[in-house]
């Protein structure tokens, strides 16, 4: 396996590095150019040719952004979703991935296979009969109608559910249950514990696609003070007088701290999904 890995990273000459760098830069370049634009005025980023360096401008644009949108308040609902709703979907996903990795019950196969086809279900399709359970229940303009509905997402539930089966034996709960311990302390006190990794990966998995969504609150928010962060940004947005330096200040702040979180997690995520790819 060892010699084989060597002779691939051999056969990666200068010209397939030139590529891979060309890649990366290119990826970059996007974030790079909203980054610069960001401390820019608008009549500066029409600029031919635009600036390419970094200018003075930053605070200002974050001045004008707070102008136009409850820029503090739209922030922490977007926080105070992606918190619960990662709270959430670690805690059910984790339990039900429990139930189909360590118990057999009638009908678990089928019950598996059809929380798995929920996945191949267009998430678009799900709009308007969400859209219209929200007004039942008269969550609209609510949160918790974007954290409550998601918080057992298949892929979460498989997840969870692969990692229990490869990394805790099935003997360490038997051995537990004839220590007399029930079937709840089985799993807050032996189960919960190993899964770190499992939770680490899912856990910002979840919070990246609650603090990214937008089609979510574009649907059920209504008041601009009830708007989640990427929802604001985009009220921002005009036919004739978008302030594009604010716009990408206010892209700047919504980016910057998933950047540093997955630089910070990104061996603890990559661990995570592999660790119950193939079990022992």
């Amino acid at each position: 396996m060892t010699q084989q890995a060597s002779e691939n990273k051999a056969t990666l000459g200068p010209v397939g590095w030139l590529f891979l760098v060309l890649g990366g830069l290119a990826m970059l370049a996007p974030f790079y150019a909203m980054f610069v634009f960001s401390t820019h005025e608008r009549s500066d980023i029409f600029r031919v040719p635009p600036p390419l360096w970094f200018g003075e401008h930053f605070l200002d644009n974050i001045a004008i952004l707070m102008d136009r949108i409850p820029f503090w308040i739209n922030l922490g609902w977007s926080l105070y979703v992606g918190i619960i709703s990662t709270a959430l979907t670690l805690l059910f996903c984790s339990m039900a991935g429990f139930a189909f990795a360590a118990y057999e019950f009638r009908l678990k196969k089928p019950l598996f296979g059809l929380v798995m086809a929920t996945m191949l279900i267009p998430s678009f399709l799900g709009m308007i009969p969400s859209f219209m359970i929200m007004d039942l229940l008269a969550w609209i303009d609510q949160p918790r109608a974007l954290y409550l509905p998601a918080a057992a997402p298949a892929m979460g539930i498989f997840l969870m559910r692969q990692y229990i089966e490869s990394a805790i034996p099935r003997e360490l709960l038997e051995a537990a249950r004839m220590d007399g311990c029930s079937e709840l302390g089985i799993y807050g006190r032996i189960v919960v514990p190993l899964l770190g990794p499992a939770f680490g990966t899912l856990g910002l998995i979840t919070f990246i696609a609650s603090w990214n969504n937008f089609i979510g609150p574009l649907i059920v928010m209504r008041s601009v003070e009830m708007y989640t962060f990427p929802l604001a940004l985009r009220s921002v947005q005009s036919p004739v007088d978008t302030q594009w330096g604010a716009l990408m200040a206010g892209s700047v702040v919504a980016v910057l701290p998933l950047l540093v979180i997955f630089i910070f997690s990104s061996r603890r995520l990559i661990a995570g999904l592999t660790a119950g790819a193939v079990k022992s």
